[in-house]
């Protein structure tokens, strides 16, 4: 688990961490797979500790290659 630090000016309840009430300055504890989603908002959350394992990034299938005869 990552952790990330609530920068916000007051108290916020977040459905994703299974409705906890989170104070300004406090620490919790986020999924890893969820870490970006909770530091790109960079004027309410900060890293604090990342991910022990980089998430994967998606990427589309690559069409398969012709080859002439």
């Amino acid at each position: 688990m990552a952790r990330v630090r609530f920068t916000g000016p007051e108290a916020v309840t977040v459905p994703e961490l299974g409705g906890r009430h989170i104070e300004p300055d406090e620490i919790v504890e986020v999924p890893d797979e969820r870490f970006e989603g909770y530091v790109c908002q960079n004027s309410t959350w900060e890293a604090i500790e990342e991910p022990k394992s980089a998430p994967t990034k998606k990427t589309a299938a690559k069409a398969p290659q012709k080859t002439e005869d």
